[in-house]
């Protein structure tokens, strides 16, 4: 019995560390994005969604989304609002787009960007780019 056990926690070790070094995500916790240019700042949840807070209020950031759409040729499909929070569909040629605007306070709000291929597939540099672009709009609005 006591052999079994070892041959079980071997093999548990084992497959934790091929894993974690595989690119997959084995705890809920968001992992930093890599930092390159303006992507600095933008988070992951553990199922790939980016995601940052921005120091403006929900309606100049989806002004902002709405241009940073456009330049990008992504066109928007429908959108919902409820109380603080705004959500939006999108579309790009292969890509399902979803985007959450939500109200932190009255100057801050948190954006989502979930961009997929299909059900399994996450295009993180897709969402990643959305949120640098939009960023972008709000500067050039200053």
């Amino acid at each position: 019995m006591a052999n079994l056990v070892k041959r079980f926690f071997k093999l548990s070790t084992f497959s934790f560390f091929i894993l974690a070094h595989s690119g997959c995500s084995l705890t809920g916790l968001a992992v930093p994005a890599a930092v390159s240019g303006g992507a600095a700042g933008v988070n992951y949840t553990y199922t790939n969604v980016a995601y940052k807070t921005i120091s403006y209020p929900v309606a100049d950031v989806e002004a902002a989304l709405s241009k940073a759409l456009k330049k990008m040729d992504i066109k928007q499909t429908e959108r919902k609002e409820e109380e603080g929070k705004v959500s939006i569909t999108a579309v790009a040629d292969n890509l399902d787009i979803d985007i959450d605007l939500e109200k932190i306070t009255k100057t801050g709000t948190s954006i989502k960007v979930n961009a997929k291929k299909g059900v399994f597939v996450k295009d993180k540099a897709t969402a990643t780019e959305i949120i640098v672009q939009t960023e972008k709009k709000l500067e050039e609005k200053k």
